[in-house]
């Protein structure tokens, strides 16, 4: 983990999964590109809706509203994938919408409250506090987590 200091600006991709508003670093961010159908792959975990062609390469798609416990996105035209890389591996996380590209200060991300349950303090690393909304920032790594040993 790189250090940040107090005037470092974040550039954050932001957007929607079940209604809510996330946010995740662009440097994890490869590409945005529209909903294809996935091939589904038995036994797999059911966040993980199976697997797109990326130019030559296979990539994992995970629905992201799934991996975050708050039940699965109807899949549709106007959803997008969003490509991460992590590790030297790919993957697909199906979000409703990308909304925009956020500069963030870095003292503008706060903590986590004590009252989230782990799940929650593993997958958000911080809350960026909006004049109308609040989003949250995702730690990819952490999302990612499972997957990311399965393939090694």
């Amino acid at each position: 983990m790189t250090m940040r200091t107090d005037t470092d600006k974040l550039e954050m991709v932001a957007f929607k999964t079940a209604g809510q508003d996330f946010c995740i670093d662009i440097m994890s961010v490869r590409e945005i590109r529209g909903w294809v159908p996935a091939t589904v792959l038995p036994h797999s975990p059911e966040h993980v809706l199976g697997v797109i062609n990326l130019r030559g390469a296979v990539v994992p798609i995970i629905d992201l509203s799934v991996r975050l416990g708050m039940g699965r996105i109807a899949a549709n035209d106007r959803n997008v994938i969003i490509i991460v890389s992590l590790g030297g591996q790919t993957f697909g996380l199906l979000v409703e919408a990308v909304s925009d590209i956020l500069g963030v200060d870095a003292r503008a991300v706060q903590g986590v409250p004590d009252i989230a349950d782990a799940a929650a303090v593993a997958f958000v690393k911080g809350i960026v506090i909006g004049e109308r909304a609040s989003t949250r920032v995702l730690d990819v790594r952490n999302v990612l987590g499972d997957e990311t040993a399965r393939v090694n």
